[in-house]
């Protein structure tokens, strides 16, 4: 089996295409379960609801015409990454907050459902990162991860266990409720956010719930320190031990997705301020790859320049490699190890009343499908 890596580039038309890779995968045995899958290496509009969500139906509406039965999202597509809070003092900052919340999205009524509604209509799997907010309160947001079946239905909602650094400026602690692999008509497909995926405890759940694609989502740059003065964090470098590591531990096919830096974002961020504007163009940029269980690239994109990732993979192949390490299975010792999760979501109010109330804080997983007739 040959993994096929393409790219696709703005161009002058449909089917312009630019070959990647062409690396050799592992021959499998049985029945064939090739499958095209796409990570969408994209700007999200930033501050903008209503253009990110026309955005990532247009995305969708793109990968689907090339095959892929599945597209990854950069992480909060919609409204785009918090980047001020690494380029700013929080006492200078709160008007980015204002209206990054006011452009977040509800994870089960509203503008969300028009990407559901797009999935449905274009019988592809959409893993969706946005930034959600509380039905209960404005202000309360999570760096949420959603998985939307080719019929339209929101079958898992992860939120980020953990805000890293300065994102806890914008973002609560997520759960574990949505940190689970899925059973679809496609694949079993999980999924992390961006460092997340360093967590050995959050990556075990998904290996011994038997993963087989894992999909991540990183912002467009992520500073740690200041690029103008010292060593800046190398964020394609970092994205890819982890993608590697996760691959071949697991015996998963890894798609990333992560954002890119364009020329409205960094004049949104730097509102005229030539230093903050100098930090975001020095900062490295992430990178968009797929790749195989043996740790092997497949596709990979870095840059500004947006286009969908694509590579042809066979999950036929993964069991055969679970002959020589099974970290869920017979390759580790359940008698001596064990891991305990905690899945249920958090409720800061339980009503006692005997009606419950329709706001009681707790999101349910929605179906969208009938939007798309």
């Amino acid at each position: 089996m040959h993994a096929r890596g393409l790219v696709r580039h703005p161009g002058p038309g449909p089917g312009f295409w630019k070959e990647t890779s062409g690396m050799q995968g592992i021959p499998g045995s049985g029945a064939s379960r090739k499958t095209v899958v796409a990570a969408a290496h994209v700007a999200a509009p930033p501050f903008d609801l209503r253009g990110g969500v026309a955005k990532a139906v247009e995305v969708i509406a793109d990968a689907a015409r090339t095959g892929a039965r599945l597209v990854v999202f950069p992480e909060s597509f919609i409204p785009g990454f918090p980047i001020w809070a690494g380029l700013y003092r929080p006492v200078d900052a709160h008007r980015f907050f204002r209206r990054f919340a006011e452009n977040a999205l509800l994870s089960d009524r509203g503008p969300i459902g028009e990407i559901a509604a797009a999935a449905a209509r274009h019988r592809i799997f959409v893993s969706l990162g946005f930034c959600e907010v509380s039905p209960t309160s404005p202000g309360c947001m999570w760096n949420s991860q959603a998985l939307i079946s080719d019929t339209g239905e929101i079958v898992n909602l992860h939120r980020k266990l953990v805000p890293t650094f300065y994102e806890q400026l914008s973002w609560n602690r997520g759960d574990a409720a949505g940190l689970r692999v899925v059973q679809t008509s496609l694949a079993r497909i999980g999924g992390l956010i961006c460092g997340e995926n360093n967590n050995p405890l959050a990556r075990y759940v998904l290996m011994s719930e038997g993963e087989e694609i894992h999909c991540s989502c990183y912002p467009a740059i992520w500073p740690f320190r200041n690029p103008l003065g010292g060593a800046p964090y190398d964020l394609k470098d970092a994205i890819r031990f982890r993608t590697a590591a996760h691959a071949f531990e697991a015996k998963v096919y890894c798609v990333v997705a992560a954002g890119t830096l364009d020329e409205p974002t960094i004049a949104a961020m730097s509102e005229g301020d030539e230093e903050v504007e100098a930090m975001m163009r020095a900062c490295p940029r992430a990178a968009s790859m797929i790749v195989g269980p043996t740790g092997e690239l497949l596709a990979s994109r870095q840059g500004d320049e947006e286009g969908l990732i694509l590579a042809e993979i066979d999950l036929s192949v993964l069991v055969e490699l679970k002959q020589h390490h099974d970290m869920a299975g017979y390759y580790n010792r359940h008698e001596l190890f064990s891991l305990r999760v905690r899945r249920e979501r958090p409720r800061l109010l339980e009503s006692l009343d005997a009606a419950p109330s329709p706001f009681d804080g707790e999101t349910e997983l929605a179906s969208f499908g009938a939007a798309a007739e």
